[in-house]
């Protein structure tokens, strides 16, 4: 069948409901065996649609090769998760593809998956604390943070301004091991500045434990930026928020519109991103989200396939890194794609152009 490099949102959306009823529950049948067997997917939700693209790609990209897919969504239920992977083990997949809501929740069922001879490919988020993961295949996570932080550091001129400009940071879901490195990245840039008084963080909030978002919740950090503005900026302005995820930084953008922000007479401040979601590069052309890290969710399906076939074939599994992503059990052998940063001067280029979107899509 012919691969989608991307679905059109209404496309997509559509799809999500047909998958959820051929395979989205606990318990339905797997689709029909393809001639090289049948991959058990697991997505964490639908709620964010870069997993449902993901979801898409990859059962488009397996189904070309000639598998059979059971693609199932948990809706960020752990319990849900832990199910579905019994029951993919249960039918009898050839493979599992595993991108976790709890990456420290599933032991049990991985080792239930290595008594069948089930491999295993964590996807996009690394599964922790389990020597019966076989592969990850991810974008290089330290990297999307790097490209953030300077994002920040040029777009607020901070090699040559004295400022201070004021700051405030957010992380992702402390459950997800990509949340540390993404954090990791934009601190090896942001942090001399702070450390020099260029930048300030005047709520003080500097460490994961205190700007985590649980489930990377947008109305979480909705709340929290809230709190951050009504304690800390009766009388001073905001000028950048370090945001990991796209529905973290809208929410931090609503906060900061309640408040006045977005007018010519007190602009936004800087606000990164991560996914290239549509309602975030929609953000960016009307001048609210500036920056976006793109993570082509095509590429990485694509690459999640070659590694699995090659596993399924005894052929040697294509990875480019066997150093970085330890999960306490092991060093899992990795693939890692480049990310993209995107902004109001070359969305185009990069996700129109492309193919990602289409212009349609952007109005």
């Amino acid at each position: 069948m012919p691969r989608p490099s991307h679905l059109p949102v209404t496309a997509t959306l559509m799809g999500a409901a047909l998958t959820l009823t051929a395979c989205g529950g606990v318990g339905d049948a797997a689709r029909p065996d393809g001639d090289n067997g049948v991959i058990g997917i697991a997505m964490p939700t639908q709620s964010s649609e870069r997993w449902i693209n993901d979801g898409a790609n990859m059962v488009a990209e397996f189904e070309d090769r000639g598998f059979g897919t059971d693609l199932q969504y948990a809706e960020d239920v752990v319990e849900d998760q832990v199910s579905q992977i019994e029951n993919m083990i249960t039918r009898g997949v050839d493979a599992l593809v595993i991108a976790s809501i709890d990456g420290e929740a599933l032991g049990d069922v991985l080792d239930m998956a290595a008594d069948g001879d089930i491999p295993v490919i964590a996807y996009d988020r690394l599964i922790m604390g389990s020597e019966n993961v076989d592969y990850y295949a991810t974008f290089d996570n330290f990297e999307v943070g790097v490209l953030q932080g300077r994002y920040i550091v040029d777009t607020l001129d901070l090699e040559n301004e004295d400022g201070p400009f004021n700051i405030e940071l957010f992380g992702g879901s402390p459950d997800d091991n990509n949340a540390y490195f993404f954090n990791d990245g934009a601190m090896s840039v942001l942090e001399p500045h702070i450390d020099d008084g260029v930048l300030e963080v005047r709520s003080g909030q500097t460490s994961m434990e205190q700007i985590a978002t649980p489930r990377w919740d947008g109305a979480v950090a909705q709340s929290r930026m809230d709190n951050l503005l009504s304690a800390n900026y009766s009388d001073e302005e905001v000028h950048a928020v370090l945001s990991p995820f796209d529905g973290i930084s809208l929410g931090a953008i609503e906060s900061l519109r309640a408040v006045g922000y977005g007018t010519d007479a007190r602009p936004l401040p800087v606000v990164t991103g991560q996914d290239a979601d549509l309602s975030s590069v929609r953000s960016i052309i009307a001048g609210e989200q500036t920056q976006t890290v793109f993570k082509d969710t095509r590429a990485l399906a694509a690459q999640t396939v070659d590694m699995t076939e090659a596993l399924l074939n005894d052929a040697e599994v294509p990875v480019n890194d066997t150093e970085s992503y330890d999960n306490g059990a092991k060093v899992v052998p990795s693939y890692l794609l480049e990310p993209v940063s995107v902004d109001l001067d070359n969305y185009q280029e990069i996700l129109v152009e492309s193919g990602y979107y289409e212009e349609s899509e952007l109005e």
